[in-house]
């Protein structure tokens, strides 16, 4: 059967990649495709990686927002109402701004990086999705094929069924009187 799908492969798309022999590889083996991606995925992340994946994960989320503006809130109300008389920061709050921008300049690349890495995972996925696909495309094509055969074979036998019925009815035609 391999060889039949490697033909038809070769014949649709002319040269074959990479992927389309292991498709070909797994049809011949007999082998599942089907596996979870993000298994080897999460094995060869670093810990830096794993990191910047929580922090992407905890400042993307609501209690992040939450706290985020309760601390700038508290902020204000410290330095407007509580040191009155000498604030650490002064209204229009310059050194909230400037530790703000710290924590974007902070934050922006770590995001980045993780929403590259949740693209490749994507990648993954959408090449295991395609060679998956593929095979079951094959192997129901192949299927086909056989119904084709075995269907082909039926109408024959159909025919010759026929055949011998119609020389039993002439046989008989020709015996009566």
């Amino acid at each position: 059967m391999h060889r039949y799908v490697q033909n038809l492969m070769e014949e649709e798309k002319g040269e074959l990649t990479e992927i389309d022999h292991e498709v070909i590889e797994s049809i011949k083996e007999q082998n599942i495709l089907s596996k979870n991606p993000d298994e080897g995925f999460e094995a060869k992340l670093t810990m830096g990686e794993r990191l910047a994946d929580r922090i992407a994960d905890f400042g993307g989320s609501w209690t992040f927002l939450g706290i985020f503006a309760l601390v700038i809130l508290g902020w204000m109300v410290i330095n407007s109402y509580v040191f009155i008389a000498r604030p650490f920061d002064p209204y229009p709050y310059i050194l909230l701004n400037l530790v703000l921008s710290c924590l974007a300049a902070a934050q922006a690349p770590v995001i980045m990086m993780s929403q590259n890495r949740q693209e490749a995972r994507d990648r993954e996925r959408a090449l295991h999705d395609y060679q998956v696909n593929l095979k079951a495309e094959l192997e129901i094509r192949h299927l086909h094929q056989k119904l084709d055969h075995i269907m082909s074979h039926q109408w024959q036998r159909l025919v010759e069924i026929q055949e011998v019925q119609m020389d039993i009815m002439n046989e008989l035609r020709s015996r009566k009187p």
